[in-house]
């Protein structure tokens, strides 16, 4: 019962900061795996409480009007590429050294995130403009497909480089970690990589922080999400160079 709790708990949380910015599945993978699960199951049965939370998030999104429809259905074709292939290679591979060379990845992204220098470009033509977006949606695709964790911070630089705002940039983020999710999840359910109590326990919070951090971006707009994501990064980017 306490590993229950403590899950619902720590998912409320983490949906908050997943749907709000990104990153809170590096504080629920430690967590399923402190509580016995392998770190392949806990990558599986996570994706449980991602699914529910973004479930929420999107409902949220579309009731308020902040929800490109066309864009997202659009890219959500090279994610889904992307997803199933990187989960396909998470079944089958460890990812214990893999945390080490992401923390310097996403300090990289801190830094655009600081001086968001995305926001001056342009792209005229719109054969590069579509052709630019496959291949930066498949790479998120491929990247999230495979461990899931940090996938949001990635989305936003993705659809803050095409141009959209930050609050449209989440409404998007959140409906593309749905899809990927989608696209993922089965290949661990078929692998016997999720434990669904622990999943669902986490889920449940995961849908509660998600309303909410739907409801703060939203509300607050974009530089609150801005001073957030950067924030979360740093701080999970310091997480992962110091963690054994």
């Amino acid at each position: 019962m306490f590993k229950m709790v403590m899950l619902f708990l720590v998912g409320t949380l983490t949906g908050f900061i997943n749907v709000l910015g990104g990153g809170g599945s590096f504080l629920t993978l430690p967590l399923l795996i402190f509580f016995g699960l392998p770190a392949t199951v806990a990558n599986g049965t996570n994706r449980i409480g991602i699914l529910l939370q973004n479930i929420s998030a999107i409902i949220k999104y579309i009731s308020a009007g902040h929800f490109p429809v066309k864009f997202a259905l659009l890219i959500s074709i090279p994610v889904v590429m992307g997803s199933i292939t990187g989960a396909k290679v998470a079944v089958m591979i460890s990812d214990k050294s893999f945390t080490k060379y992401l923390a310097i990845f996403m300090f990289a992204i801190t830094i655009l995130t600081i001086f968001n220098p995305t926001k001056t470009i342009k792209i005229q033509n719109r054969y590069l403009y579509s052709v630019l977006s496959f291949i930066i949606f498949f790479v998120i695709g491929l990247y999230g497909g495979f461990i899931q964790a940090g996938v949001g911070f990635l989305l936003l630089a993705g659809t803050t480089l095409l141009g959209y705002d930050l609050v449209k940039g989440n409404a998007v983020k959140v409906f593309i970690v749905f899809i990927l999710t989608v696209a993922a999840l089965p290949v661990f359910i078929t692998s016997g990589k999720i434990d669904y109590m622990m999943g669902i326990s986490l889920g449940l919070g995961n849908i509660l922080g998600g309303i909410i951090g739907a409801s703060f971006s939203i509300n607050k707009g974009a530089k609150f999400i801005r001073n957030f994501v950067t924030a979360s990064i740093i701080f999970f980017s310091i997480i992962l160079l110091f963690s054994k």
